[in-house]
């Protein structure tokens, strides 16, 4: 366990958070700073093939020990970290036999991590727990993924009597801008199927999710002196304003669960004379995908009409779809999935992912990839912990997967 420790403060503390605003791939230069480190980290549990390439992919292999023809198979995870909140600077908080009560993270700007609010901390009493202080996220998204797959392929390593096929491993730059799976080569990845170990609470198994898309919406104005202002000036904010209010109110992230879409503006910035609102567009269902994108463009479209002019541009461009399709036809790869967890003593709960994660551009690739859980919650904020217990309980599945694999077609 202290093993496991270890490894996941090594690799939260050194910052890899990506740029949505930057165009070069990867989006930041400090996400090679883990990648560097991971391959030495790869070369020293024995693993073999590894390579990092000019877009920051790391892949690796572990040969088969066993003498007759397995399924190759694969486990992904993302090297970076969110935008959304800081990931400089990360000073894990380790607390030993979590009580079940309140964690202050943040004295001094009252930050507290409650089981009042968030109810699953209750779930790990007793156990190993890992937070933030409060000032940065974590980084479990997705660096306790990393620390998952590399256990389980050093335990394997170090323990040959267990059997298995031949397996691969990839560590993707740039997922949670969306770019995670652009530049993965599935041909030189070789595998036949993969898992993303990408989830959340113990046990959860996904294999579909949002179909997605990003809109950014322009809106243009006209400044002048405000004390001149009458029938000169264009107020774009307060179009803009008229433009977030004419679209379904409750079809918000705060208001929606389940398999229920939503439009949700994460952005905007903006004076009298220029404001840009960035929205992302999601829904499980193709159809009502491509409708809400149709009812956003009217949108644009009838308040340009009412203005008398068209103030109002908007690109929309389709981002991943719901990888459900893709594996429903190889379904066996959930089973084998779920056998693991059971065999660890896990009860697998399988539901639709309210997100994306490489695993879904992957499965359209060519890669059938559903997502395994890692243990961390409270993702992309200064409220994530994760129990160092539940990461073990990760490692276990990756290597029950590995054995049913190879004994399924012994």
């Amino acid at each position: 366990m202290q093993n496991i420790i270890d490894r996941f403060v090594k690799y939260i503390k050194i910052d890899t958070q990506s740029d949505p605003n930057n165009e070069a791939f990867p989006s930041t230069e400090k996400q090679w700073d883990l990648a560097h480190i991971l391959v030495n980290d790869l070369k020293d549990i024995g693993l073999e093939d590894i390579s990092l390439d000019e877009n920051c992919y790391i892949m690796a292999s572990l040969p088969s020990n066993v003498d007759f023809e397995v399924p190759v198979i694969g486990f992904i995870a993302h090297l970076d970290t969110s935008p959304d909140f800081s990931g400089t600077n990360v000073k894990p908080q380790i607390h030993s036999h979590y009580n079940g009560e309140d964690i202050v993270l943040d004295q001094e700007k009252n930050i507290v991590l409650s089981p009042s609010y968030f109810e699953d901390l209750l779930l790990y009493k007793g156990q190993t727990l890992i937070t933030t202080d409060g000032t940065t996220l974590l980084g479990a998204d997705d660096k306790a993924g990393i620390v998952e797959i590399v256990s389980a392929m050093e335990y394997l390593v170090q323990h040959p009597e267990i059997k298995h096929g031949k397996i691969k491993i990839g560590f993707t730059p740039d997922e949670e801008v969306g770019k995670g799976a652009h530049k993965f080569d599935v041909e030189k990845f070789g595998t036949e199927w993969a898992y993303t170990m990408d989830g959340s609470k113990v046990g959860e198994l996904e294999y579909e999710n949002f179909n997605a898309a990003k809109a950014i919406v322009t809106i243009n104005g006209t400044s002048v002196h405000p004390g001149y202002a009458k029938g000169k000036m264009i107020n774009s904010i307060l179009i803009a304003n008229e433009f977030i209010s004419s679209l379904p109110k409750n079809e918000i992230p705060q208001e929606t669960y389940g398999f229920e879409g939503f439009f949700h503006l994460h952005d905007i910035k903006g004076d009298v004379e220029k404001t840009e609102l960035e929205y992302i567009i999601r829904d499980h269902n193709k159809a009502l995908f491509e409708d809400r994108k149709v009812l956003f463009q009217k949108a644009i479209d009838d308040l340009n009409i009412k203005l008398g002019s068209e103030l109002i541009k908007a690109r929309i461009k389709d981002q991943y779809f719901n990888m459900r399709e893709q594996i429903e036809p190889v379904i066996h790869i959930v089973d084998i999935a779920a056998e693991a967890m059971k065999q660890a003593g896990i009860k697998p709960l399988i539901h639709a992912i309210r997100g994306g994660t490489d695993g879904a551009q992957l499965s359209y690739k060519g890669l059938p990839c559903p997502n395994i859980f890692t243990g961390g919650h409270n993702f992309h904020g200064p409220y994530e912990f994760i129990a160092a217990e539940s990461m073990q309980k990760a490692i276990d599945v990756i290597v029950n997967i590995a054995q049913i694999t190879a004994k399924k077609v012994d």
